[in-house]
């Protein structure tokens, strides 16, 4: 990795995502080498990924690069590369790129979509956790409209336009009324000779609510703001199939439709060379004790997503969101450099923020310890919060920019086929002619 030998631990953390960066935040200006690796070189705010893929923002909007954000800081070093295991008698892991040793192991991999064991969804149902995702997602929505135009036959067409957006929670909900809002005031300008009307956005819950997580009071509200807008709100129902042509349901209800959104769970990330009994097996996440360190190893820590600390309060852990993850490596830096002076370390204790979802233009919910409010004032709340958490001033500037353009002109000017995700060969041309 041409990473140089130092005298000072090194702390290898793997993942740059909200966890991963708390930490090596954390131990700045710390004497220790500090080397973060990621599969991509940029940290992705996960919870604005929805409007990349609903055109509203740019992906660069919500992606920083992690190079720039430790590039002043001496003994920080980056690496692209994925792991592929981890050996703790050696103390070290094996990566695409080769062997690193380590002190002390930060793992901070995140989730990835959970499906459920059903192969036949994961290969046909869209996902968003990734940058790339979310831009399939983009070009798949507006490729489906253009072959719409073209297509003859009412009932492809109709799938052509059908959405089936399976999950309820916050990804769910947001997404649904992202798209909602596309149909209401976007494409029927895009699409003049298009009967928009025959467009269908159903969501799906397996639960007796959407934003299960949530208060009764924000789950029946974001509800009540989806029907208005126009969403089908279908609970109580799981998907069992799709084929990439139907959605089958455990109801009577099937759905013919050639896109389907899974936001239906997660599964923590793992590292491989992990025990087995410190993995949980329904969810994918590693077992941590109060300090973030993983069951049955040394210097080896879990945090974010990927950890599963047990509690009175949280019997399967904590929930797999920002706060938690960023709360952790907070607490998770502290106590490595407390570990290095021979010092107590501190057990961890999740502070409960809150909760918040948007469902579209003036329209969100928020859930705060001691308040709860819905409607206009609960959108500004969400629009501050999400900017305010954005890496970068020119990130908070560009979407913060975006948002006020959008609104004031009801448009989203990102709706490009960049990249076309599906019938690649009717766009060879582009490069055939460069």
């Amino acid at each position: 990795m041409n990473i140089p030998q130092t005298s000072f631990p090194r702390v290898v953390i793997v993942g740059g995502g909200f966890a991963g960066l708390a930490v090596a935040r954390g131990l700045e200006a710390q004497e220790l080498q500090v080397v973060l690796l990621d599969k991509h070189n940029y940290h992705t705010f996960q919870p604005l990924l929805y409007q990349v893929a609903t055109g509203g923002l740019e992906p660069d909007s919500i992606a920083f690069p992690l190079r720039k954000r430790f590039n002043d800081i001496k003994n920080y070093y980056f690496r692209l590369a994925e792991v592929i295991r981890v050996d703790s008698e050696k103390k070290d892991l094996e990566t695409s790129i080769g062997p690193i040793a380590y002190d002390f192991l930060v793992i901070a991999t995140g989730s990835t979509t959970n499906f459920f064991g059903n192969s036949t969804i994961k290969k046909h149902a869209m996902e968003m956790k990734f940058v790339p995702q979310a831009l399939n997602i983009r070009s798949l929505i507006l490729e489906n409209f253009e072959a719409a135009l073209l297509e003859t036959d009412l009932d492809k067409r109709r799938a052509l336009m059908n959405f089936v957006i399976v999950g309820g929670g916050p990804t769910g909900v947001e997404l649904a009324g992202a798209l909602a809002e596309m149909k209401k005031g976007i494409l029927p300008k895009d699409y003049p000779d298009l009967d928009i009307r025959q467009m269908k956005i159903n969501l799906i819950q397996g639960a007796d609510k959407i934003l299960k997580g949530m208060s009764e009071q924000a789950s029946q509200k974001s509800e009540d703001f989806l029907v208005k807008l126009g969403v089908d709100v279908w609970k109580d129902v799981r998907v069992l199939n799709y084929d990439g042509e139907t959605v089958t349901t455990d109801s009577e209800d099937h759905f013919k439709a050639q896109t389907v959104i899974w936001a239906a769970g997660v599964k923590g990330n793992i590292v491989q060379g992990l025990d087995n009994m410190c993995v949980v097996p329904q969810t994918s996440r590693i077992k941590v004790d109060a300090y973030n360190k993983v069951v049955g190893y040394d210097a080896v820590f879990a945090i974010g997503d990927v950890a599963c600390m047990k509690t009175k309060v949280y019997e399967h852990g904590h929930p797999m969101m920002a706060q938690p993850a960023i709360q952790q490596g907070k607490l998770l830096a502290q106590n490595i450099i407390a570990s290095l002076k021979e010092k107590k370390l501190k057990p961890f204790t999740y502070n409960d923020k809150g909760s918040m979802a948007t469902i579209g233009r003036n329209k969100a919910v928020v859930d705060l310890p001691k308040f709860r409010f819905q409607g206009v004032f609960a959108w500004f709340v969400w629009m501050f919060v999400h900017l305010f958490s954005l890496i970068g001033f020119r990130n908070k500037a560009v979407v913060f920019m975006n948002w006020v353009y959008n609104y004031i002109f009801f448009d989203r000017e990102t709706r490009l086929i960049i990249r076309p995700y599906k019938n690649k060969n009717k766009y060879s041309f582009e490069e055939e002619h460069v």
